[in-house]
């Protein structure tokens, strides 16, 4: 039983880690501000990704994300936790999502750009869809109850842990390299592909690197890297010392 206690668990963390670089190398740093372009096979492996982990539909995720910085911590912002409460927030940071797509408009208005294909006409867009196949393939290879298992310890580590973090504790705590009301945390960084490096993110958006100081690490950018070298993404642009600004904090 522990065995295969340890196998669930480690398949789980391999799938939440799959969402989380899906998550910031194609709907963060390629859909929603175009700091890379990637070649479309590789898009299409982190849409598939994305959709079998965890059903997001880029568009929405990338109107959401791109009203956040248009409003950050201000009145219209969608998951502050200045305005909400960081608990709220920290806890329940989906439900402000979904809450925020209750309006049609915001996608016309924030991702209008995103454009849809054959595959997200047909499979993309059926978010319920890709992790119930994901679930199901999980039990297929776990067996029924360690599969359930891995995929409800991912559902909550990615939903509930990891990507509230960033919206919640990296807007709550934290140090401070730039002018902004995000936060960068180290740990955060490491657990969700570099995305733990906000307050760096909010003051360069169209990095596709979100770390800048000695000792901070992204953990995407060794992948980014590496499919640069390959000629499979090209990166917008770095930043390099000389044009940082002095931390605030």
């Amino acid at each position: 039983m522990l065995f295969s206690f340890l196998i669930a668990l480690g398949v789980s963390t391999l799938v939440t880690q799959l969402a989380v670089f899906g998550t910031t190398i194609y709907l963060h740093r390629t859909a929603t501000h175009r700091a890379l372009v990637l070649h479309p096979a590789v898009a299409w492996f982190f849409r598939f990704s994305i959709w079998v982990t965890t059903g997001i539909v880029p568009d929405e995720w990338v109107a959401v994300h791109r009203k956040h910085h248009v409003f950050t911590d201000e009145e219209g912002d969608p998951h502050s936790p200045m305005l909400e409460g960081f608990w709220k927030v920290q806890w329940g940071n989906v439900f402000y999502y979904i809450r925020e797509l209750k309006d049609p408009a915001i996608v016309a208005k924030y991702a209008r750009d995103i454009k849809k294909d054959a595959w997200d006409r047909w499979l993309f867009n059926r978010g319920f869809v890709g992790p119930t196949l994901g679930t199901i393939a999980l039990c297929l290879v776990l067996g029924i109850g360690w599969g359930l298992f891995a995929a409800g310890l991912h559902a909550f580590l990615y939903v509930f842990v990891l990507s509230s973090s960033i919206n919640g504790l990296c807007h709550h705590v934290g140090y401070k390299n730039f002018p902004n009301t995000a936060t960068n945390i180290r740990l955060i960084a490491w657990l969700t592909g570099g995305e733990g490096l906000h307050n760096n993110h909010h003051g360069f958006p169209r990095s596709p690197k979100f770390s800048f100081r000695h000792g901070e690490f992204d953990p995407a950018w060794p992948i980014i890297k590496l499919l640069t070298v390959l000629k499979l993404a090209k990166p917008y642009k770095t930043i390099d010392q000389a044009q940082l600004t002095s931390p605030t904090a």
